[in-house]
C-alpha cells in the first residue's frame, strides 16, 4: 500500500521512513525517476522487493525494501 504511493508520486518529492537491515529507522527524502547521475547499466535489485529513489540529501541512489516502509509523506500528507 505505502509502496504504491511512492510509485504514484510522479516525480514529486517523497519522504519515506523505513527500517534498515540492522533494525534502525531511516528517513529518506528523495524522488523517483532521477536519471542524471546514472552511469549506464541496469539495477540488479529485484524490483518486486525494492524501490530505488534518489536521495536528495546524500546525493545518491538508495534502495528501499517495500516490506519495511513505515510511513510515506507526499504533498505534506503523511500516510502510515
Amino acid at each position: 500500500m505505502l509502496d504504491e504511493l511512492i510509485l504514484q508520486s510522479a516525480g514529486r518529492f517523497v519522504t519515506v521512513v523505513f527500517e534498515k537491515k540492522d533494525g534502525t529507522l531511516r528517513t529518506l527524502t528523495g524522488q523517483l525517476g532521477v536519471t542524471k547521475h546514472l552511469k549506464g547499466g541496469r539495477s540488479t535489485l529485484n524490483a518486486d522487493q525494492y524501490i530505488t529513489l534518489y536521495d536528495m540529501v546524500k546525493k545518491g541512489y538508495r534502495a528501499v525494501n517495500r516490506d519495511t516502509i513505515r510511513s510515506v509523506t507526499i504533498n505534506h500528507q503523511t500516510h502510515d
